[in-house]
């Protein structure tokens, strides 16, 4: 239990400094899509093999498998990191299209260009 307490709060400390490094240097909508990805790739549980009662990091497990046993064995930990980064993807590009689209200041929303009526003949 110890050493899944520890994976997780190093997976949390790894997002939240991707947060703030990402955050600083891209547009939000991708860093939003990164950050997302990440957590879901680092977080997803998944059962290590039938009949355990634990969960593992379902890209360790999914590794694992893949390294040892092949694709057919891996396909219980990769089929929910399949759905978590789908969902990922789906609120990353919710959110930049909601609450974090580039919004217009209001300098920029009165601001107006000025068009200056036309001389009148003298």
């Amino acid at each position: 239990m110890t050493a899944l307490y520890a994976y997780c709060g190093a997976a949390v400390l790894f997002v939240l400094c991707l947060v703030w490094w990402v955050g600083r240097r891209w547009r939000s909508g991708w860093s939003a899509l990164l950050v997302l990805l990440a957590a879901a790739l680092l977080l997803t549980p998944a059962y290590p093999r039938e009949g355990v009662d634990t969960v593992a990091p379902a890209l360790i497990v999914a590794g694992f498998q893949l390294a040892t046993e092949g694709v057919e064995a891996a396909e219980h930990a990769i089929r929910p990191l399949m759905f978590t980064s789908a969902l990922a993807a789906v609120l990353a590009l919710l959110l930049g299209f909601t609450l974090l689209r580039k919004r217009k200041s209001a300098s920029e929303a009165t601001a107006r260009p000025s068009v200056s009526p036309p001389a009148e003949p003298l």
